[in-house]
């Protein structure tokens, strides 16, 4: 994460992650992941998230499709890409270029003062992300040998647990 996060504020960027969570939620999540950037909450997805165009239709939970802007100082959006859904990502890579051909300078991101930190019900402990992820990818190793029609999506969802167990190992100290 913080490979990237750096690229960003270097090339005049600031991160803000808007989520249906509760800003207790949001504030537990900062702070199990050392996030060095604010989740905002939209509950009723009335704020951000159905104005954006984000809300996902299908998901039961009411939950955004994961999406990166990137918006110039003028409030131009000078790059949009919303996810399918909630296990698909949008492309950091073409975020960063299209932020960077803005030119900006670098940015020092504002301190962000913490919430109370209230975890959600089923809130996974960091401890307990790893066997997860491993698990996931194994799921859809199976899933890609099984339907070849997957493969391309399995092959970069595999690389994306790959790098979240990256992420955590970093964060538990084991890298």
């Amino acid at each position: 994460m913080s490979d990237r996060y750096d690229e960003i504020t270097a090339a005049g960027g600031r991160i803000a992650v808007i989520s249906v969570d509760s800003p207790g939620q949001n504030s537990a999540m900062v702070e199990k992941l050392r996030l060095p950037f604010p989740l905002l909450s939209d509950p009723d997805r009335t704020r951000a998230i159905e104005p954006f165009g984000v809300a996902d239709p299908k998901d039961p939970r009411l939950i955004a499709r994961p999406s990166i802007f990137v918006v110039s100082p003028e409030a131009e959006l000078v790059y949009g890409e919303t996810s399918r859904d909630y296990a698909d990502r949008a492309s950091e890579d073409v975020a960063v270029e299209a932020l960077s051909a803005l030119g900006l300078p670098p940015t020092t991101p504002e301190e962000v003062e913490p919430g109370m930190p209230e975890p959600g019900p089923k809130a996974m402990p960091l401890r307990a992300m790893e066997p997860y992820f491993r698990g996931a990818k194994f799921a859809v190793n199976a899933m890609k040998m099984r339907h070849a029609a997957i493969a391309d999506d399995a092959t970069v969802f595999i690389a994306q647990m790959d790098r979240y167990i990256e992420l955590v190992r970093h964060l538990r100290g084991k890298s």
